[in-house]
């Protein structure tokens, strides 16, 4: 209950939120739904299940056992923390997890195939080790098995979550579409480049949020409310996604430099620096409407890459866009008033939330 004091309050919430252990809040989560993860994906017949496990990073590309990096575990996280927002132990939220976790590689071995990534997590992607077709066929498979794992459980609750994870699949996909589309459209307003990164994001984050509390025995308001939660953070988390796209270290995100740039995406800064105007925001639009009549776009230097990021930092595509990280992220913090829950989860909910927004990869 709130105390007499509501500055006593704050203080206390910030303070929770500072003691809040996000390394150890990740671990929980991947160390409790990695094991159900790991038998989900040994239902798969040969050879999908050795290349599930290649994507997941627990075998190399000769088979061989390997501690790579499975991700930093946002998602199961925040579907053991919704289970107990709704008052549940977090074990009940470990189905919600891991079929999220399974509809979240579903995408990216498909986004690696169509966007024609070679690394992931600082590793050869699927498709470039096994072939396209594989990617293909072990993205579809996970898909299926994060609705068996769930309906399987025969329960009401159950079929609410999984209702809410078919529709924040079918945004997901359609994100990803409108994502592919922008690419070969000269420009993309801010609004549309918002609703496709809430789609692609945003969708499966606030599923995330609201499965566990779903199995958990919530109500569809609670459940709504988390999933506005996770909506917002979704969009921060994809702002930020954005920024490390264009100037990430290639050390820390795994991905070539200026990845963005030479996929052509539409992302937020380039998005919100040509509809800046100004004559960054003018150069930079002759540029990019040069780029995609080009035959000679592969073989740019570095130095072509660095001049349209340089372009769109002078437009202010950098810095709004990091603003806008900013304000989802206190969206996404104002929605946690709509619930009653126990403090210490708000803290680690607000904790979570931080940690998006000022990540490095």
């Amino acid at each position: 209950m709130p105390s007499a004091n509501p500055a006593e309050d704050t203080a206390q919430t910030a303070q929770a939120v500072e003691d809040t252990d996000i390394a150890a809040l990740l671990e929980r989560g991947r160390t409790l739904s990695t094991p159900v993860l790991r038998a989900a994906v040994s239902r798969l017949a040969p050879p999908m299940d050795t290349v599930a496990a290649y994507h997941f990073g627990w075998i190399d590309a000769e088979g061989r056992p390997s501690a790579g990096d499975g991700g930093k575990a946002v998602r199961p996280a925040l579907a053991l923390l919704s289970a107990e927002a709704a008052g549940a132990a977090p074990e009940v939220g470990i189905p919600g997890a891991v079929a999220v976790e399974l509809v979240h590689n579903f995408s990216l071995l498909h986004d690696d195939l169509m966007d024609g990534d070679e690394q992931r997590r600082h590793r050869d992607t699927v498709w470039k080790v096994h072939g396209p077709a594989q990617a293909i066929l072990v993205g579809d498979a996970l898909f299926a098995l994060a609705n068996e794992l769930l309906l399987e459980m025969g329960t009401v609750e159950a079929g609410r979550a999984t209702r809410r994870l078919t529709t924040a699949t079918r945004k997901l996909i359609d994100g990803q579409a409108q994502d592919i589309s922008y690419e070969h459209r000269e420009r993309v307003t801010v609004e549309e480049c918002l609703e496709m990164e809430g789609n692609k994001t945003g969708a499966l984050l606030a599923c995330a949020v609201s499965i566990g509390a779903v199995l958990g025995g919530a109500d569809d308001r609670t459940a709504d409310t988390l999933e506005a939660y996770g909506y917002h953070l979704g969009l921060a988390f994809q702002a930020v996604d954005d920024l490390l796209g264009i100037w990430g270290d290639p050390v820390a995100t795994g991905k070539q430099t200026w990845s963005d740039l030479r996929q052509r995406k539409k992302s937020l800064p380039v998005v919100a620096a040509l509809a800046a105007g100004g004559p960054a925001s003018e150069r930079l639009g002759e540029l990019l409407a040069a780029d995609a009549k080009s035959n000679d776009f592969d073989s740019f230097s570095e130095e072509e890459f660095a001049a349209r990021a340089a372009l769109i930092e002078e437009a202010g595509g950098r810095e709004w866009t990091s603003q806008e990280a900013r304000r989802q992220h206190a969206v996404a913090i104002e929605a946690l008033d709509g619930i009653d829950m126990p403090e210490r989860i708000r803290a680690q909910l607000v904790a979570l939330a931080d940690f998006v927004v000022v990540r490095k990869r």
